[in-house]
């Protein structure tokens, strides 16, 4: 009895996580290059199974099955990294990724501290000095990994390469690079990714839009469907912890009372 209260009690928190991730995934549906999260569990019996076999803890340490409490684990949440919409706002510095690739830009974090960063969010502009940076102020990089700067006062174009344009003259082109395995990239804010160790770099194929936006990738309706199945989930195991507690309440106050 005493173990059902910890599987109802695993089973909220789990809820809680995903009800999380679907929330935020809600708060951002309308943040450009945003990439919906998803949640992951993992049930007693696969944990169950890990930890009789797991024999780098010693054989003689493996926990048997007395030591462990049913219920579900909190995984890991995942990135969905599908193409989204595409919004047309006929600003030339306003780009969208058709294919595989991200923005590359040279990301400043609070303490001035500079490191590369990725994203597919093109909502590009440029500063006083004409150095096209992202919507937080960050610069865009080009193929050689310099700043781009252009001249403020001359109109430009960008073809579906990246190249940039002025007075009929390429002078930049845009980076787009690309990673073989995208589990080897951490998100950093709402559109922003980092590689980890063991990420590798491969050639982008994807196509740039001049005029464009990617828009969140979040499907508000499958998204809020979800909620209400999580909020359906949560208080289902309210109800099995409020059942079991009446069951122990009555074990302890009135079985064995001497009539």
């Amino acid at each position: 009895m005493l173990k059902g209260l910890y599987t109802a009690y695993t089973g909220m928190l789990n809820e809680q996580h995903r009800m999380d991730t679907l929330t935020n995934n809600l708060a951002n549906a309308a943040t450009v290059g945003y990439k919906k999260e998803g949640a992951t569990s993992q049930a007693f019996g696969d944990i169950l199974a890990l930890k009789i076999k797991d024999a780098s803890v010693g054989l003689a340490n493996v926990r048997p099955l007395g030591y462990d409490n049913p219920g579900v684990k909190i995984g890991e949440n995942y990135t969905d990294f599908t193409q989204g919409s595409y919004r047309i706002t006929d600003n030339t510095y306003d780009l969208a990724i058709s294919g595989n690739g991200f923005f590359v830009t040279e990301f400043t974090n609070k303490a001035g501290e500079t490191s590369t960063m990725y994203t597919r969010a093109g909502q590009f502009t440029l500063t006083r000095e004409g150095f096209l940076v992202t919507t937080e102020g960050d610069y865009v990089l080009d193929v050689n990994n310099r700043r781009i700067q252009l001249d403020t006062l001359t109109d430009s174009t960008i073809d579906t390469n990246g190249t940039i344009y002025q007075n009929g003259e390429a002078v930049a082109t845009i980076q787009l690079a690309d990673f073989e395995d995208y589990n080897y990239l951490e998100k950093y804010g709402e559109s922003y990714y980092r590689p980890i160790e063991g990420a590798t770099y491969t050639p982008a194929d994807g196509v740039i839009h001049s005029g464009y936006l990617e828009m969140a990738n979040v499907q508000v309706v499958s998204e809020m469907v979800n909620l209400i199945a999580v909020t359906r989930g949560y208080e289902s195991n309210q109800k099995v912890i409020q059942t079991l507690d009446s069951t122990l309440e009555i074990a302890v106050t009135q079985l064995g009372r001497v009539q």
